[in-house]
């Protein structure tokens, strides 16, 4: 599956999940000042290897903003929240503070965190700088391509 990212001009970017070749979906992402939610989604389930919102349109689920419940997915969703968090923070949160962050967010949202170290949260920050720049150097009109298997 690929997940195409489109940069707007307006006050969306826009996401096509392509499947066999075909946009099977196509998504608004509301400008957030930075990358896209769904490619920090990508960047977290990429890394751990995790079931979230990607990998479960990957597998066949429509891409809706109401999917059901399940503890990982919700797990995921928590740490993507976590590093918007300190992306929007200048991406200078300590590995330690972030964990305790996700905790205290799955306790307060009474779901089940992932287990995680703090090479996790840095191994997923390299990803989501890594996106950032590639992000960076897209113009207005113009894609960045993602492959997610």
């Amino acid at each position: 599956m690929q997940l195409i990212f489109t940069k707007g001009s307006g006050k969306y970017d826009q996401m096509d999940v392509m499947r066999n070749g075909v946009v099977a979906e196509k998504i608004e992402c509301p400008k957030q000042g930075i990358i896209p939610h769904d490619m920090v989604h990508f960047g977290v389930e990429s890394t751990l290897h995790k079931r979230g919102f990607v990998d479960r349109i990957l597998h066949g689920e429509a891409a809706t903003f109401q999917m059901e419940s399940e503890p990982e997915s919700d797990g995921v969703e928590r740490l993507v929240e976590v590093f918007q968090a300190d992306a929007w923070s200048g991406w200078n949160s300590a590995p330690a503070d972030m964990l305790d962050l996700y905790r205290v967010t799955c306790n307060a949202r009474q779901c089940e965190p992932l287990e995680l170290s703090l090479e996790d949260i840095d191994a997923v920050r390299q990803k989501l700088l890594v996106l950032t720049a590639q992000w960076q150097l897209v113009a207005i009109g113009e894609s960045l391509v993602l492959q997610f298997e």
